[in-house]
C-alpha cells in the first residue's frame, strides 16, 4: 500500500484537492493537533482532503474521471470529518491525530467505500507496526506539562497522582492495562490543560477500550469517580478536596453527616434526616460498592440523579443510596436499622426502585411515585382539570395514562351551546402540549400515552395521531396512544363481522362494562342504531379497522394494542371500580374514576443476582422480595401528592408494582437461549417465585400494619390469586389457558383469605430502561438487543458490549480484533460470522433473531402470576401485514393484557466500522418502532432503543 494513504499533516497533494468549502471549523476556529511526539500545531482541515484524494486515486486509478468524480466525493466526506471533530471535541479544542484518522476511517466506511476503507486500516495497522519495530512513540517530559488552574496560573502536571489514579481505577480487573489507559491519556494531554480537562481526559482514554475489554467500563466509572470525589467533598467540605478510593474508606464516614447537613442548608434535603443517628448510618455505608458501577451507569447518576447546586455535585454515591434509604424509611419505629436493610438492598443493585424515588426520596418534595392513570370526564371544566392534573403530576416525575374514552366524538351534541362537538382530537393536542411544557426539571420530559377504546367514534383519526401528514393541529407528534381493545372487537375481527362506532355520550356504559355484559350493552346499541336510535354512529368491516390498526402501529409505532378485558376480568379491584387504561409504558392496570387517580409505586428485582448456573436461589430472593415490598408499601405514606385524587386512590388501595430486570443476564448465565422451551420454562419459574414472595410479603405487612382499606370484596378476600384468575378469563372466552404452578400455592391462599393484603396490586414489569442502566443489567424482559452497539440516551453516547459473551468467546480463543471488526459489521450479530460454534449463536441470539412467538410465549407464562401487566416490546424482521396480525391476535389469545412498542428490523443502523477509540462519539444504533429509513423516527427525529423520552416508569 503506498504511502497516499497516510492522514499525515506533512503529505502534499499529488492531484488537485477541493479545499473551498472545508476550512470551517480549522484552524481559524482555534482547533489544534496533538502531534504523536506530543506537539501541538494548528488542525488544517485541507490535509485531510489531501490524504483522502490519494487514497482513493490510490486505489481506484487516476484517470481524469477518475480525479473529477474523486474530487466530489473528498470534499462531501471532508466536511463530514470536520464536522464531526469539532462536534466531538472534548478536551481543550483539541484532537490528537489518531482521532483525525479514525473520523477519516469512519467516514469511508459510512459512505460504503469499502474497499479504500479496508486499504486505509490496513495502511495504519502496518505503520503502527513499523512505528512499535523502530521506536516506542515519543511521550512528552512529564516537567514540560503544566496544569492551569482557575486564576490563570500554572502549576506542574502531577504525573505522580495521575498513574497513581489510573492505577487504582485497574485493580483487580481482568484483562485491563493501566499502561493501555496512560498511553492513551497521555496522547490528550497539552500545555496548559485545565484541571477539569486532566480529570477527564483518563475517564475518556478509558472509555475508548471498552468495546475490546468489557472490564474498562468498570474502570472509565472508577476514574469518573475520581474527579466526582474531588467535586462532591470540595463541595461538602469547602476548599479544594481530593481523595483516592482507598482512602474514602474513612473520609466517607466525616463526609455523610457534612453531606446532610449541605443538603439541608440549601433546601434540598428534608430536615428530618438530621434526626437520623448519622453517626450510626455513616458506620453502615460501604464505600468498596463505588467499585461495582460499569462506566454507563455511573455516569447516568451523575448526569441525572446526584444533587447539586448550580451544577456542582455534592452527593457520592453510597451517601445517594443512603439518602434514598433514609427517605424511605422516615415513618419506621426503628428507622436506623430500616435504613440500613434498605441501602444494602439498593446500594448491591440486589433491588432498584423507580427513578422517581431515586430522584425525590429524603429531599423536600418526595414525590416517589412512578405511574399515574387518570380518566378524562366528559365536560370541558373536566377536560381542563385533567390537563391541569397532568401537569402537577409530570412536574416531579411522574409517567401519565390518561382514559379519553368518555369524552364525547366528534358531531355529538352539545346541549349547553345546541352545537356539535369537535370531538377528542383537539384536547389531545393540548394535552400533547402540557406534556412538552412541563419537563420535569429539566431532568427529563414530561410524558403522557393517551388511550381511547376501539368503539369510540374518533378513534379512526385517533389511528392517524402521530403522522406527519394532514393538520398538524389535529396531530399529537409528542404523545404516546394506545387502543383499549375489547374481546368483541377481537372476535369480530376473528368473524370477519361488522363493528359500530358510537359516541359516548349516546353510549356512556360501554366505557364501564367488559366481557358479557358489554357484549349485551353493545349489541343492544347496535340494534338501536340500526332502527333509528342513535344519531351519531359509524358501521366498519372488523377487519379493516384492524388492518388499519396495525398499519398505524407499523408506519408511527403508535397506537399501542391492550387489550380491556383481561385487564379487567382478572383485577383484583373489580368490586370497586374499573381499569379504563393502561399507563405510559402499558405495564400498570389500575382503576380510575372522575374521583380517583390512580397511582403506582415501582421498583424492580435484579433477576442476575439471584442467578446462579445452578438456578434461582430462592432463599435470597425471598429476603429481597420481603424488602422491597416494605419499601414499596412505605413509598405510599411519605409520598408528595399533587393532587388529592392520587392521594384518596393511593391511600384506599395501596397499590405496588414490583417488577424485574436482567431477564437476559439471567438466560446467559443458565445457559438457556431465549428462543427456547428452557426459557420459557424459566420466565415461569422466576415469576412464579416472585409472585408468592411478593404477595407473602404483603400479608406479612397486613399482619404488622393492617389490609389496605378496600380489601373487602375483592379477588383477594376470596382466596383467587392472579394464578386463579386466569381461569376468570377463560370462562369469559370459552377457552382454556395455561396455568400450571410448582410452589406450595393453597397455603398461602389461606393466609391471604384470613389475615389479607397490605397492598391491592403487588406486580407489574416496567422497562427500567434507566436503572437497568445503573445496575448494569439488561432491561427488564427484553432480549439483548445487540451484543455489540453504542447506546444513545440523555447522559450521552455509551459502548455496550455483552460482557458474558466476550467471556464465552475468550474461553474459545475467538476474541480478537477481527472478531470485534465483524460484530460491528454484521450489527452486534453472531449469525453471519462462520467461525462462532452455533451454541454461542443461540444463546447469544438478537432481539431480531428471536421470532416474536418466544417473546409472547415467555410473557404469557409471566402473565398468569402477575396482578398487572408487562412492558412487553415486540421485535419483527421484515415486517408486513400477516406477521403483525399473527403476532397481536397469538398475544391477545394467549391471555396478556398490554404489548408496547413494535420494532422492526428495516429501520435499524449500526456504524460498520473497525475504529478504535471512537467510544461515545459514533452515530448511536438506531431502532424505530415502526419500518422507516435507517435511523429515522416517524417524526424525523433519531429515534434509539433507549428512548430517553420514554424513560417516565423506570
Amino acid at each position: 500500500m503506498s504511502s497516499s494513504l497516510q492522514t499525515d499533516h506533512a503529505a502534499q497533494p499529488e492531484f488537485p484537492a477541493p479545499t473551498a468549502n472545508i476550512r470551517s471549523g480549522g484552524s481559524e476556529l482555534g482547533y489544534q493537533i496533538i502531534r504523536r511526539n506530543g506537539a501541538v500545531t494548528p488542525f488544517d482541515p485541507t490535509k485531510i482532503a489531501v490524504a483522502l484524494t490519494k487514497a482513493f486515486l490510490g486505489v481506484e486509478g487516476s484517470t481524469a474521471a477518475a480525479s473529477r468524480r474523486v474530487h466530489d466525493i473528498v470534499e462531501d466526506l471532508t466536511g463530514e470529518i470536520v464536522s464531526a471533530l469539532t462536534r466531538r471535541a472534548e478536551i481543550g479544542r483539541t484532537f490528537h491525530i489518531e482521532d483525525v484518522q479514525d473520523q477519516v476511517e469512519l467516514a469511508l466506511m459510512r459512505a460504503g467505500h469499502q474497499k479504500v476503507a479496508r486499504a486505509y486500516v490496513l495502511y495504519r495497522e502496518e505503520r503502527a507496526a513499523e512505528r512499535a519495530k523502530v521506536t516506542p512513540e515519543i511521550i512528552p517530559a512529564t516537567p514540560s506539562l503544566q496544569m492551569r488552574l482557575e486564576d490563570g496560573t500554572r502549576i506542574p502536571l502531577d504525573m505522580a497522582r495521575l498513574t497513581a489514579i489510573v492505577s487504582e481505577a485497574c485493580e483487580g480487573l481482568t484483562d485491563v492495562s493501566a499502561e493501555a489507559i496512560l498511553a492513551e491519556t497521555m496522547r490528550n494531554l497539552y500545555d496548559g490543560i485545565t484541571e477539569d480537562e486532566l480529570a477527564q481526559a483518563p475517564v475518556l482514554a478509558a472509555r475508548t477500550l471498552i468495546e475490546r475489554e468489557p472490564n474498562y467500563a468498570f474502570a472509565s466509572a472508577r476514574l469518573l469517580l475520581d474527579s466526582l470525589r474531588r467535586e462532591a467533598l470540595s463541595a461538602v467540605h469547602g476548599g479544594a478536596q481530593q481523595a483516592t478510593q482507598a482512602e474514602m474508606t474513612s473520609r466517607y464516614a466525616d463526609y455523610f453527616p457534612a453531606y446532610v447537613r449541605k443538603g439541608i442548608d440549601v433546601e434540598q434535603l428534608d430536615p428530618e434526616l438530621a434526626r437520623f443517628d448519622l453517626g450510626r448510618l455513616a458506620s453502615a455505608l460501604k464505600p468498596e460498592r463505588d467499585l461495582e458501577f460499569q462506566y454507563l451507569g455511573l455516569q447516568t447518576l451523575y448526569d441525572r440523579y446526584f444533587l447539586h447546586v448550580d451544577g456542582v455535585r455534592f452527593e457520592l454515591p453510597q451517601a445517594f443510596f443512603m439518602r434514598v434509604a433514609m427517605g424511605l424509611a422516615l415513618r419506621e419505629i426503628d428507622r436506623e436499622a430500616k435504613a440500613i436493610e434498605f441501602y444494602d438492598l439498593l446500594s448491591s443493585f440486589d433491588f432498584m426502585a423507580s427513578t422517581p424515588t431515586l430522584f425525590n426520596a429524603g429531599t423536600t418534595r418526595p414525590q416517589l411515585s412512578s405511574c399515574f392513570l387518570t380518566t378524562v370526564p366528559d365536560d370541558l371544566e373536566g377536560i381542563f382539570k385533567s390537563v391541569k392534573d397532568n401537569a402537577l403530576l409530570a412536574k416531579y416525575s411522574g409517567g401519565l395514562g390518561n382514559d379519553w374514552t368518555p369524552v364525547r366524538g366528534l358531531g355529538a351534541h352539545i346541549k349547553g351551546t345546541n352545537g356539535e362537538s369537535q370531538g377528542v382530537v383537539p384536547f389531545l393536542k393540548v394535552a400533547n402540549d402540557t406534556a412538552i411544557a412541563v419537563n420535569q426539571g429539566g431532568k427529563r420530559k414530561g410524558a403522557v400515552c393517551a388511550y381511547l377504546e376501539t368503539w369510540h367514534i374518533d378513534i379512526e383519526e385517533f389511528l392517524d395521531l402521530r403522522k406527519n401528514t394532514g393538520d398538524d393541529r389535529r396531530r399529537t407528534h409528542d404523545m404516546n396512544t394506545a387502543n383499549w381493545v375489547p374481546d368483541l372487537f377481537m372476535q369480530r375481527v376473528a368473524e370477519d363481522g361488522i363493528w359500530t362506532l358510537f359516541s359516548p355520550d349516546e353510549t356512556p356504559d360501554l366505557h364501564d362494562l367488559y366481557g358479557p355484559a358489554f357484549k349485551t350493552a353493545y349489541e343492544t346499541y347496535e340494534a338501536a342504531a340500526a332502527s333509528g336510535g342513535m344519531k351519531v354512529f359509524k358501521q366498519v368491516r372488523a377487519v379493516d379497522l384492524w388492518r388499519r390498526m396495525l398499519t398505524m402501529l407499523f408506519e408511527t409505532g403508535h397506537p399501542w394494542i391492550t387489550f380491556k378485558d383481561p385487564c379487567n376480568i382478572r383485577s383484583p379491584q373489580s368490586h370497586v371500580g374499573v381499569v379504563h387504561s393502561s399507563n405510559l409504558c402499558t405495564e400498570i392496570t389500575l382503576n380510575t374514576s372522575r374521583d380517583e387517580v390512580a397511582v403506582c409505586n415501582l421498583g424492580s428485582v435484579n433477576l442476575a443476582r439471584h442467578v446462579t448456573a445452578q438456578g434461582i436461589d430462592h432463599a435470597k430472593l425471598e429476603r429481597t422480595v420481603r424488602v422491597a415490598m416494605r419499601m414499596l408499601d412505605n413509598v405510599i405514606d411519605i409520598n408528595f401528592y399533587t393532587i388529592p385524587e392520587a392521594r384518596r386512590s393511593n391511600l384506599r388501595h395501596r397499590p405496588v408494582g414490583l417488577g424485574l430486570m436482567g431477564f437476559q443476564d439471567a438466560l446467559q448465565t443458565l445457559r438457556l437461549p431465549y428462543a427456547s422451551g428452557g426459557a420459557v420454562q424459566f420466565a415461569d419459574e422466576s415469576m412464579e417465585a416472585l409472585s408468592y414472595h411478593a404477595i407473602s410479603a404483603s400479608v406479612d405487612m397486613a399482619a404488622e400494619r393492617g389490609r389496605y382499606p378496600s380489601f373487602e370484596g375483592s379477588l383477594w378476600s376470596k382466596g383467587i390469586l392472579p394464578i386463579d384468575s386466569v381461569q376468570l378469563l377463560a370462562d369469559a372466552r370459552g377457552v382454556k389457558l395455561e396455568a400450571s404452578s410448582t410452589l406450595d400455592w393453597e397455603s398461602l391462599r389461606q393466609r391471604v383469605k384470613t389475615t389479607g393484603m397490605r397492598n391491592s396490586n403487588c406486580m407489574a414489569i416496567a422497562p427500567t430502561a434507566t436503572i437497568s442502566n445503573i445496575c448494569g443489567v439488561s432491561q427488564s424482559i427484553e432480549p439483548a438487543f445487540r451484543n455489540l452497539f453504542v447506546k444513545a440516551n440523555m447522559s450521552g453516547d455509551f459502548t455496550v458490549v455483552n460482557a458474558s459473551l466476550v467471556h464465552a468467546l475468550k474461553e474459545r480463543g475467538l476474541w480478537d480484533e477481527v472478531m470485534i471488526s465483524d460484530l460491528k459489521y454484521f450489527d452486534g450479530s453472531l449469525a453471519s460470522i462462520d467461525r462462532v460454534p452455533d451454541d454461542l449463536k443461540a444463546l447469544y441470539a438478537t432481539a431480531f433473531e428471536i421470532d416474536a412467538s418466544w417473546l409472547i410465549e415467555a410473557a404469557a407464562r409471566r402473565q398468569k402470576w402477575i396482578d398487572q401487566a408487562q412492558s412487553l416490546n415486540l421485535y419483527i424482521v421484515n415486517p408486513n401485514g400477516r406477521k403483525l396480525d399473527s403476532m397481536y391476535r397469538q398475544a391477545w389469545e394467549r391471555g396478556l393484557k398490554t404489548t408496547y412498542y413494535l420494532r422492526a428490523t428495516s429501520a435499524t443502523h449500526v456504524e460498520k466500522s473497525t475504529l478504535k477509540g471512537t467510544d461515545g462519539k459514533l452515530n448511536a444504533v438506531q431502532v424505530t418502532p415502526v419500518a422507516m429509513p435507517a435511523g429515522v423516527a416517524p417524526n424525523g427525529k433519531s429515534c434509539s432503543i433507549d428512548d430517553p423520552e420514554c424513560e417516565a416508569c423506570q
